[in-house]
């Protein structure tokens, strides 16, 4: 059983001494612990450093390509060189390297396809009130999204199984947490999470500028995944809402006349036919959508026997 332990790193030169020298050298059930760096167009001694400390995997991207795609090509190289499982962690030495032991355990038992780290972030004291409340909401909406109960979805401290990399498609660009948990949750993969602690804040995310990019992205990311994988469920709620409002003004129509109010009330006519209207283009979509999740499904399922080539079984 061979793990990889991949570092994504973009200016980590400080921190990642700290990362290196915590990560455990041996965990009952693993056979092999390789350590990978993904260097995302450094311009510091950040490869320079990992290679003192012994590293000898690498990753190196000659400029900046975001975490969702350094994420993808360290998976790429690890499943390449034979690994069982992949553990991301960050280079900024935001999580306890201790607790991989604990991340994989799930995996190595059989229970779990994926093991998600939650950093308990009420307790996290750098954490605002706002940012804190944003946390949990987004967990709330990445679980309900999923079908599934998280409580820290943002977390990007996990372990995957090869099977669970290999059933993974990532396409977004700005990061893989939400969309590979809306994914997992549509391929029925099972999700843990096991609670970790986190150490004190080293510097600001260079991920995102503010917590309102953050949200937004995050947003889009979930939306975006949500929408290729459950279109319907989403059309149709929408069709429902615009089918519910279009016969509000057909109602009213209908009590103004039995009440000779006088006047031809063709304004609710035309709201609501626009609003039934709108309801049928909904649907229309929605069949259209869902055509197209199948051609997906029926493409994914194809990637997935080349990947079985391409990594072994």
């Amino acid at each position: 059983m061979k793990l990889f332990v991949q570092i994504p790193c973009l200016n980590e030169e400080q921190t990642l001494p700290d990362v290196l020298e915590t990560i455990p050298t041996s965990i009952p059930g693993i056979d092999e612990i390789e350590i990978l760096i993904i260097d995302d167009g450094s311009t510091d001694r950040t490869v320079e450093v990992a290679k003192a400390h012994g590293v000898t995997h690498f990753v190196r991207h000659t400029r900046n390509m975001g975490l969702a795609r350094s994420f993808r090509d360290g998976v790429d190289y690890a499943l390449l060189h034979g690994a069982d499982i992949v553990v991301n962690t960050d280079g900024d030495n935001q999580y306890p390297q201790a607790h991989i032991t604990e991340l994989v355990q799930p995996i190595l038992t059989g229970d779990a396809d994926i093991v998600i780290g939650d950093r308990q972030t009420r307790t996290i004291e750098h954490f605002s009130g706002f940012k804190k409340t944003m946390q949990q909401f987004g967990s709330f909406v990445a679980s309900r999204a999923a079908g599934l109960d998280l409580p820290d979805a943002a977390s990007g401290f996990r372990a995957y199984s090869k099977y669970s990399l290999i059933r993974l498609n990532i396409v977004t660009r700005f990061s893989y947490c939400m969309e590979t948990i809306v994914q997992a949750g549509y391929k029925r993969l099972a999700i843990a999470s096991i609670p970790i602690t986190t150490n004190a804040k080293t510097r600001e995310s260079r991920l995102f500028k503010n917590i309102w990019q953050h949200m937004f992205q995050s947003g889009s990311a979930i939306a975006r995944v949500y929408l290729m994988y459950r279109p319907m469920a989403l059309f149709a709620s929408v069709s429902a809402v615009f089918g519910v409002a279009g016969l509000i003004p057909f109602v009213r129509y209908l009590v103004l006349l039995l009440a000779d109010s006088g006047g031809n009330h063709l304004q609710s006519l035309i709201l609501g036919v626009t609003l039934v209207i709108a309801a049928l283009l909904s649907i229309t979509i929605g069949v259209v959508a869902d055509l197209t999740r199948l051609n997906r499904t029926l493409a994914e399922e194809q990637l997935d026997m080349q990947k079985l080539a391409r990594y072994g079984d």
